[in-house]
């Protein structure tokens, strides 16, 4: 599995843009890039990265109406990065949810400090607690949280940033039925077109779990309804 975090940088002035990509991939981070907040609103339901850095001067929509799009329906850490420093527009962005706010000029190590800072906090409260655990075992499954590594009978198991998620969702709620709606909401956003975003990345995690995907002992169907992780391999 990539174990490199994802980052979604909003940001429309191309210098600006690419030197914080270029600081954040030579940090071990993935980065999707965009300079518009339609695109980004889209993008984030789309990709789900683990934190977005959020300019408010954006040629189409402010960065503030993009972060209100946002906070509807995840706690993906936001963190502005702007030329506004003003106290007034700070508090706004901070009441209506950013993580954090970073005003340009900025160092690169205060930037990366922040954005740790920022998925680590997150990570803790997130998904309604589900990251309490950090090592979760079904049988000859192993998810490992704290690492973001998969083993399946001792053999690491290579899983998209999406795949993983909707995995350790699964995991975290094992024994209980989740509705096809529920993950797929809680995925990709209430918001989301990925019909069958679902159905596809399912077929992909249980070819790489399952010894016979066609029979299932880790994640059972529940026709019409969803999906269950067993909470004891058979």
């Amino acid at each position: 599995m990539d174990n490199k975090q994802v980052v979604l940088l909003v940001e429309d002035e191309p210098g600006i843009s690419n030197f914080i990509f270029a600081v954040l991939t030579s940090n071990d981070f993935n980065v999707i890039k965009t300079g518009k907040g339609k695109e980004a609103i889209s993008m984030a339901t789309s990709y789900c990265p683990d934190l977005i850095l959020l300019d408010l001067g954006l040629p189409d929509i402010d960065g503030i109406d993009v972060l209100k799009s946002i906070r509807q329906w995840t706690t993906i850490p936001v963190i502005i990065v702007s030329a506004r420093g003003n106290e007034r527009e700070k508090v706004e962005a901070l009441d209506l949810g950013a993580d954090d706010y970073v005003t340009k000029p900025f160092g690169t190590s205060e930037l990366l400090a922040r954005i740790r800072t920022a998925i680590r906090h997150r990570q803790k409260a997130d998904m309604r607690g589900m990251f309490e655990k950090e090592r979760i075992c079904i049988g000859g499954l192993i998810i490992d949280n704290g690492k973001r590594i998969v083993t399946v009978d001792g053999h690491e198991v290579h899983l998209t940033p999406i795949e993983y998620k909707i995995l350790l969702m699964l995991s975290q709620y094992a024994g209980r039925v989740l509705t096809n709606d529920f993950i797929t909401k809680e995925i990709w956003g209430p918001y989301t077109n990925e019909k069958n975003a679902l159905r596809v990345n399912m077929a992909n995690i249980r070819r790489k779990i399952e010894v016979n995907p066609a029979e299932p002992k880790y994640i059972l169907t529940e026709v019409g309804v969803g999906y269950r992780m067993v909470e004891e391999a058979q």
